[in-house]
């Protein structure tokens, strides 16, 4: 028999009580621990759950889960950012705490896959490859005019197109922090999704069989 698959939630600090409760009214009264950096919890049936803070923030308080949400609100950074890009796409956003500043929204032409060959493929392909450069040079403008100088920025989307934007060398104070957020083409609403989830606990659940 397989083991039991790991699954990872994201909990917002201020439901995070709740979640426990549940967790526990599921599985049954949990053990409580701190372990690397992390809260770690083992219930009566064996179910586990790890959580971390988010920012990359060390946990190293007390093992009672209710102390977690204090400091996962303690781990928000004064000034912060977030950077989502995919093909033809972007968003970004400053915050000072949990207040959302100044953001932009983009979007840009870039044609999807092709199955021709040949001389027309080539043709598409360079095509695409100069709408997609352009795409992320415009991605790059705007978070050098929100982020530029900017230390923690929470990521997201798709990799390759941000390591095309984060290769920007005026972007070059950057720090990559938290969980990378995988969302779907970036709007106003997917935007705002990954705020809240930059600002939850990332736990990761394993149900006993």
């Amino acid at each position: 028999m397989s083991a039991p698959a790991p699954r990872t939630v994201v909990v917002p600090p201020e439901r995070w009580a709740r979640w426990v409760e549940n967790f526990t009214g599921s599985h049954g009264p949990a053990g409580w621990t701190v372990a690397d950096g992390a809260l770690l919890g083992e219930a009566e049936d064996g179910s586990t759950v790890t959580a971390h803070l988010p920012f990359d923030a060390t946990y190293d308080g007390d093992p009672a889960p209710d102390r977690l949400a204090a400091a996962a609100r303690a781990a928000v950074p004064d000034d912060w950012g977030v950077l989502l890009v995919r093909r033809g796409g972007f968003a970004v956003a400053r915050l000072a705490g949990t207040e959302v500043g100044a953001t932009k929204v983009g979007k840009r032409h870039v044609q999807g896959r092709t199955a021709a060959g040949g001389q027309s493929q080539q043709r598409f392909a360079r095509r695409r490859a100069g709408q997609a450069r352009v795409a992320f040079e415009a991605a790059a403008d705007h978070a050098v005019r929100l982020l530029g100088g900017l230390g923690p920025v929470v990521r997201g989307g798709d990799r390759g197109a941000l390591d095309a934007v984060l290769a920007d060398p005026r972007l070059a104070r950057v720090r990559p922090v938290g969980t990378f957020l995988e969302v779907g083409e970036p709007r106003r609403a997917v935007l705002d999704g990954a705020v809240a989830d930059a600002l939850g606990l990332s736990v990761v659940v394993v149900n006993a069989q």
